[in-house]
């Protein structure tokens, strides 16, 4: 890996902390509110359709997916839902709202690795004041030189985080489980990123390529980092 590398980003969601198993589990169970009108593949697959139309409006993160359940729920209902059925949608996500931060394994021990010998930073999109939360529940916050809550991960977003960092995308490595928003665009302005899948990753993230170039890596633990950086 370049030795240039001078500061490391990483990813929060599914990269720091469990995050993704939690839009599952309230997608499940919103499901079940509508089994009455819809087979429940159907309903999961109106919900998405919805919540990427809505990306451009909402952007990433549980509120925006607590409105996009509420407008599925019109959608399929005709508009006749029964308020308690839009009730329990805004439970769903106030619940997921106040989840507790579950670190994935290895995280702090790299983190403690890390620091001192790089600028570490957290790049993650979603909503700011969730991410913050669970940033400072984490206790990781600590470790990082800079937090960047963008509301996209696109080159555009890359540039101007490097700008604001003064540094040159040949310092830049990021780290984290999408190659739709971790990797492609990072390497698209000439950064590095290494890619560290997670079991469950949004659809939403999925891209149906290979990628072959020399500034990236894939890996299977975030901990495995530390054996080409240290």
């Amino acid at each position: 890996m370049n030795n240039k590398i001078s500061v490391i980003a990483f990813d929060a969601d599914d990269t720091l902390w469990a995050n993704e198993p939690y839009f599952r589990e309230a997608e499940d169970q919103f499901a079940g509110l509508l089994e009455d009108f819809l087979p429940r593949h159907s309903i999961v697959s109106e919900l998405y359709k919805t919540e990427v139309a809505n990306l451009p409006l909402y952007g990433y993160g549980i509120k925006g997916f607590m409105l996009s359940m509420i407008e599925t729920v019109l959608k399929i209902t005709n508009g006749k839902a029964n308020p308690e059925v839009l009730k329990k949608v805004l439970e769903l996500g106030q619940e997921m709202l106040s989840k507790p931060v579950e670190l994935l394994d290895g995280v702090e021990d790299v983190l403690k690795a890390l620091n001192g010998k790089f600028r570490l930073v957290v790049a993650t999109k979603g909503d700011l004041l969730d991410q913050q939360r669970k940033l400072t529940k984490s206790g990781l916050d600590h470790y990082f030189h800079h937090i960047e809550i963008m509301s996209d991960k696109q080159e555009q977003d890359y540039r101007k985080l490097l700008k604001h960092l003064d540094c040159k995308p040949e310092e830049f490595l990021m780290l984290g489980n999408s190659l739709k928003s971790d990797v492609l665009p990072v390497l698209a302005i000439g950064g590095h990123a290494v890619h560290i899948p997670y079991h469950t990753t949004w659809v939403h993230e999925h891209i149906d390529h290979t990628i072959n170039h020399p500034n990236f890596y894939q890996m299977d633990s975030l901990a495995e980092v530390l054996t080409k950086l240290i």
